[in-house]
């Protein structure tokens, strides 16, 4: 062998060598994780939200309108109309809400419309497009849909001072709340007439939200008010689709053949002091009675119960008239009124607006005067009494006692 081969197989062995202890080198630093190679950290991709575009509705704006300032083209103005004709007329959407549209995140197309009917329901139109439909082409499907809140339930309370709104914003309480529970009250208290300073209430109810954003109060659960030391309970309970509403603690219907007052507490929810209402008596020989509810010019007057109207005109001193027969035992009677609502021989169920509070005919200032007969006899309203509505079934009380009982730990 010569001389060059030898020196190039003792190189040969050299490197071969040399690349078994490299390879058991990386081998070893690899099972120990020294030194390991591993991929740079991925980026996360970015998540792209849909857009959202809210348009509010003022005075005199138009479905047609409001969606060309959104930049919606009218064809698909038009389709998106048509699919939501069979569950809601967009034609009547109204000044004060608004239109919510919502675009693809990768597109910008328009694939869902939501207007918010009020506060319990929303419409919604989407483009089957985006929601799992098979159409290739932008194809409208439309639904009306429970809004989906997010609840709170709250307890607030107060004590009567001037009334129970002033007592209310005392104790920072929603007056949207605070009216709400003057409605559950509103066959068993007349705001106008009962309340006394040192009344006491409170009450259980839910706070919506959307968005985590606070957005009005919901339903009122539960609640009493002490009125001149004598306390009235209300809890709601769904006993049937055709008996929900207001009980008391026994599981009587608290909701009554009549009204307590002709005008809702919110027009008269500024005090009880002496020069903002008063009773008057009238015929204090025979007993007879009537109410007068000192109140604005223009305030609604609605009718205590249902029935027909039975005289709607002018009745000489007693100015602007109407009379509603509720039965063959009870007739109310509303005078002084500005403007007449209704027309005789109209029927009217409990809270329809009748008239207007004004001051025509014998009359020195704006307000209601109320009358009740019962079998032709004029009687004070404030003191008959009236049987309740429909009871819980005895089948359900069980059941309505156990729903009640987490409420009245809320109070308690």
């Amino acid at each position: 062998m010569t001389a060059n081969n030898k020196i190039i197989k003792h190189l040969f062995l050299f490197v071969l060598i040399l690349a078994f202890f490299g390879i058991f080198y990386f081998e070893n630093q690899k099972a120990s994780g020294v030194g390991k190679i591993t991929d740079a950290p991925k980026a996360e991709k970015e998540i792209i939200a849909d857009k959202k575009k809210i348009v509010k509705i003022g005075d005199g704006d138009t479905y047609g309108i409001l969606m060309e300032r959104a930049g919606v083209g009218a064809l698909a103005a038009d389709n998106i109309y048509k699919a939501a004709a069979d569950n809601y007329d967009l034609a009547k959407i109204r000044a004060g809400r608004a239109l919510e549209l919502i675009f693809e995140k990768n597109t910008d197309n328009l694939k869902e419309l939501v207007y918010k009917i009020d506060s319990e329901k929303e419409l919604s139109v989407r483009d089957k497009i985006y929601f799992g439909g098979t159409a290739t082409t932008s194809e409208w499907t439309a639904e009306v849909r429970p809004i989906n809140y997010e609840v709170k339930i709250v307890t607030k309370e107060g004590e009567v001072k001037s009334s129970m709104y002033a007592a209310a914003l005392e104790n920072n309480i929603d007056e949207r709340a605070i009216i709400a529970f003057a409605n559950a009250f509103q066959w068993t208290i007349d705001f106008a007439m009962d309340p006394r300073a040192g009344d006491k209430f409170k009450f259980v109810y839910e706070e919506r939200y959307l968005d985590g954003e606070y957005v009005m109060p919901g339903k009122i659960l539960a609640g009493y008010y002490i009125n001149a030391g004598k306390k009235y309970e209300i809890y709601y309970f769904k006993e049937t689709d055709e008996n929900a509403g207001y009980f008391d603690a026994e599981g009587n219907s608290v909701q009554k053949m009549f009204l307590k007052a002709p005008l809702a507490f919110k027009y008269i929810s500024s005090g009880f002091t002496t020069g903002r209402r008063y009773v008057k008596a009238f015929n204090v020989s025979t007993g007879h009675r009537a109410i007068d509810y000192a109140a604005k010019y223009g305030t609604p007057v609605r009718s205590v119960g249902n029935g027909t109207v039975v005289f709607s005109g002018w009745n000489g001193p007693y100015g602007y008239t109407v009379k509603v027969r509720h039965n063959g035992t009870y007739q109310t009677k509303y005078s002084h009124m500005s403007k007449l609502a209704v027309r005789r021989g109209a029927k009217v169920k409990q809270g329809d607006v009748v008239g207007y509070v004004g001051s025509t005919g014998f009359s020195t200032g704006a307000h209601l005067h109320y009358e009740m007969k019962k079998n032709g006899v004029k009687i004070n309203p404030l003191k008959e009494i009236l049987p309740p509505g429909k009871p819980i079934k005895k089948e359900n009380r069980d059941r309505f006692f156990a729903e009640i009982e987490k409420w009245q730990e809320y109070l308690d």
